[in-house]
């Protein structure tokens, strides 16, 4: 397995769980979730409610390395930026997804998706854009509008989304995101941004009778893990973090 935080300026391992139905609010209940999390995890002391009513626990971010967890209307985020190992982000997020059902009110019935999803980011200062379509290479159909006479690129973010069963329920997607924009081209002026990259493996749905979240995200990282090592790091992630070390 590759060394994912070796292939970024930061790597991430988060989870999500979006639900069908509104999750609870209640003060008594929020507080009791992140006071059992935190038993576990005592230095995640950091709890505030963002402008948009999320609740959000983590750790200091001081050290480039934490973890947090939020609550939103209808979705349970657990997030670990720069774990050790993705086995270290795993127990958090499984300790989530054990909790839920007893003390949030959320049934595997009540499932819209879950995701296992790896995220990458490479600081770079210039023309995002034009940096993804060097390093990862525009379809021969795309090439005459690269090659035009004095254009430059100012929007190329690949994205991707494919079925790994019948049911297109099993999905995996990959999606670049940039952050240059047409006023940084036309000046030429470039703030040290992030290019992020991000690899999410989703099951839709329901889960049958007898399967845990814990058991989908098991199942979920088995997939993200083997196409990560297949395609996305020698594909993707080396292309990136050669291409910025050139420039």
């Amino acid at each position: 397995m590759a060394d994912y935080s070796s292939l970024a300026d930061d790597f991430y391992c988060n989870m999500n769980l979006n639900t069908e139905m509104a999750l609870p609010a209640a003060r008594e209940t929020i507080l009791g979730f992140f006071e059992r999390v935190q038993k576990t995890y005592p230095t995640m002391r950091n709890f505030y409610t963002r402008d948009s009513g999320d609740f959000v626990l983590e750790e200091d971010k001081e050290h480039g390395n934490y973890r947090w967890i939020s609550i939103e209307s209808r979705r349970v985020c657990s997030g670990y930026v720069n774990p050790p190992s993705i086995d270290a982000a795993m127990e958090q997020h499984k300790l989530v997804l054990e909790l839920i059902p007893y003390m949030l009110s959320v049934s595997p019935l009540d499932c819209e998706a879950l995701d296992c999803m790896m995220g990458f980011d490479f600081s770079y200062r210039g023309n995002h854009d034009a940096l993804v379509a060097e390093a990862l290479g525009a379809s021969s159909a795309l090439d005459g509008l690269i090659d035009l006479p004095g254009s430059q690129v100012i929007n190329f973010e690949p994205s991707m989304t494919v079925a790994l069963d019948d049911a297109c329920r099993l999905q995996a997607r990959l999606m670049v995101e940039t952050r240059t924009n047409a006023y940084h081209v036309r000046r030429s002026e470039y703030p040290e941004e992030q290019i992020s990259v991000y690899f999410t493996l989703r099951q839709y749905g329901s889960l049958p009778p007898g399967f845990s979240f814990e058991q989908t995200l098991d199942k979920l990282r088995e997939h993200n893990e083997r196409l990560m090592n297949q395609f996305v790091v020698d594909q993707v992630l080396r292309p990136l973090q050669q291409a910025i070390s050139a420039k």
